[in-house]
């Protein structure tokens, strides 16, 4: 129980912070990209850290690292094909998932 109120307020509070540096960026839009994801991966990664050792925590954060590739490869190959296709973004998205999982299972291959 106690992990899980830590997590909450590491959470919290790293939410807000990056909540505060996406209101500096234009578009706003940025403010929910720098909220979310960074600070779970942050509380989980500092959790990590303190229950399981350090070795443990670096690994988790080496696929975390995958995980943001194998992202950026996909919303990559979304961001170029709504530019240049007439197509719907939700046609787009599936075609393109195909990508995210190729990156990321080959990644994770590589470095397990």
């Amino acid at each position: 129980m106690s992990e899980l109120v830590i997590r909450f307020l590491i959470g919290g509070f790293v939410v807000s912070v990056f909540a505060m540096m996406g209101d500096l960026f234009k578009p706003k839009s940025f403010a929910g990209l720098f909220g979310s994801a960074p600070s779970v991966a942050l509380a989980s990664l500092g959790l990590a850290a303190g229950k399981n050792g350090a070795s443990f925590a670096s690994t988790e954060a080496k696929f975390m690292i995958v995980g943001a590739v194998a992202l950026f490869v996909y919303t990559s190959s979304i961001s170029y094909f709504l530019g240049n296709c007439r197509r719907k973004a939700l046609t787009i998205s599936l075609a393109a998932a195909p990508s995210w999982f190729a990156v990321a299972f080959g990644l994770w291959f590589a470095f397990r």
